[in-house]
Order: structure tokens, then C-alpha cells, then sequence
């Protein structure tokens, strides 16, 4: 092998190689896992490439004459999003100055996403086929927030990167490519396409719960909402939620959680 190959294969290992952080405060709910995070994939990096992807999936909505066209459900989602926002501050300090973008699109899909740095979507499907209450489509914004204060989208991102990366390096030899298209496509899959794992789903239920709670909705919600989920389908959940159905174990979970942050939600009532 040449000169050229061992030093960018090293190079290409020396990016990839990962460090431990912890993303987010505990909270109430007590989620304190330490995530394993590719120095070639930063919070920045990520944020640039999710605003590019996000930015390319209104402007295709728009097109297609999809993007907020009920003005009444775009102010709903929107006025939900200005209460769960400033809320973030307990996970992180620097969340609610994210520069947050929040929307409706018109599809049939039973869909809800956040990527990171806070730029969201609600799909029209999810308010027509679930008809949640404000504490129900709470706890659906509230868990998807969660995957950004998570990095989970990061995580997963510097999985699929170092992947990339090294096939990149081995078939080319040239260097490290065009890592911020690469980068921007990658968004676009952890998002849109690739599940996320059972643990992030658990992180993101817990933290949405605490979210909600200290925004004045009824952390509870989350529990009918999952199980207006499951009802879809003939009891099969939505594809989006394939990776962690609505079981026992799970509403086991959200209804002990939901009580642990109860005080919360009855603190926020009151104020």
C-alpha cells in the first residue's frame, strides 16, 4: 500500500475517532447516559447541515403547495412550540436561543420530527388521524424536541459518517471528500428515514414528559397519545415509531415518568 493510502486511512481514523460527552442535564427524569460523539461531526456542523436539509424540505413543501396551509393548525403547533421552548433551558442552557423554525406540512403521514438546532415539522396526517389534545400533540413535540437536546441526530450521524468515511478513504485514497454534503445527506436519513434505536426513543419519551410538564401541559398525555398510536393501523404503530411500539412496557414507563414529573406540571399551573 502507498505513502498516500496509510496516511489518509490514519487521518481518516484520527477524525473519526470518538469522544464521550454528555449533551444534556439530567433533569427530573434522570436520563444521564454518556454518548459517544465522532470528532469529524460537531454540534455547529450538524446544526449548518440540518438547517440546509430542513431548508430544502420547506422549499420542496412550498412548491408543492404543502407547507402551512391551515392557518389555525400552524398557529396551533407554533403557539405549543413558544411554550415547550423556553422549557429546554432545563436540559440546556443554550436550547432556547437555538434558532428554531417550526411548521406544518400537508401530507397524509402520522408524522412529527425536530433536527438538531430546533428547526421542526408537524405533518397535517398526525392532527387529522390522532386528533390529539394540546397535551397530546405536546408530549408528540415535547419527545421529538428531546432528540435535539439529545444530539441523538449527532450520535447517529457519527455512526453513519465514520462508515462513509472510511469507504471514502479505502476506494479513493484522496482525502476526506466533501464531508459537509455528505454531511447535509446524512441529516436527511437520521431524520427522515433511519429509525431511531430503543434507547433514544426511552431518552426522548422521558425528557418530552419533563418538557411538557414544565410548559403546563399534563406530562399524562403522553400515555393516551402513545395509545392513540398504537390504535393506527389495526394496532400496529406508525412506521416512524417501528422501533419502539406502543407496548405495555413502554406505557409502563411513560406513566411512571409522567407522575415523577406531575409537581412539575402543578407548578407551572399555578404560575
Amino acid at each position: 500500500m502507498k505513502f498516500s493510502v496509510w496516511f489518509c486511512l490514519f487521518a481518516a481514523m484520527a477524525l473519526a475517532a470518538c469522544e464521550t460527552v454528555q449533551t444534556t442535564q439530567s433533569g427530573v427524569v434522570g436520563v444521564e447516559r454518556r454518548q459517544s460523539m465522532s470528532s469529524l461531526v460537531s454540534s455547529s456542523q450538524m446544526d449548518r447541515s440540518a438547517a440546509e436539509a430542513y431548508g430544502k424540505i420547506i422549499s420542496e413543501a412550498g412548491k408543492k403547495n404543502q407547507l402551512n396551509r391551515d392557518s389555525a393548525q400552524v398557529a396551533r403547533v407554533r403557539g405549543i412550540a413558544n411554550r415547550l421552548i423556553p422549557s429546554t433551558s432545563a436540559f440546556r442552557a443554550d436550547a432556547p436561543r437555538w434558532s428554531w423554525e417550526v411548521n406544518v406540512i400537508t401530507s397524509p403521514e402520522v408524522n412529527a420530527w425536530c433536527m438538531p438546532g430546533g428547526k421542526i415539522a408537524v405533518y397535517s396526517g398526525l392532527i387529522a388521524k390522532l386528533d390529539p389534545t394540546d397535551d397530546e400533540l405536546a408530549a408528540v413535540m415535547g419527545h421529538e424536541i428531546a432528540h435535539a437536546l439529545r444530539e441523538h441526530g449527532r450520535e447517529r450521524a457519527s455512526e453513519q459518517m465514520a462508515q462513509q468515511l472510511g469507504i471514502s478513504v479505502l476506494s479513493t485514497a484522496l482525502g476526506l471528500g466533501d464531508v459537509g454534503a455528505q454531511l447535509t445527506q446524512t441529516v436527511l436519513d437520521v431524520t427522515l428515514s433511519l429509525p431511531h434505536s430503543r434507547t433514544h426513543e426511552t431518552e426522548a419519551d422521558r425528557i418530552g414528559v419533563e418538557l411538557a410538564a414544565r410548559s403546563g401541559y399534563n406530562p399524562r398525555a403522553a400515555v393516551s397519545l402513545w395509545e392513540k398510536m398504537g390504535k393506527l393501523g389495526g394496532g400496529k404503530p406508525p412506521e416512524w415509531m417501528s422501533t419502539h411500539p406502543s407496548d405495555q412496557t413502554r406505557i409502563s414507563d411513560l406513566q411512571n415518568y409522567s407522575e415523577r414529573v406531575a409537581p412539575l406540571y402543578e407548578a407551572a399551573r399555578r404560575r
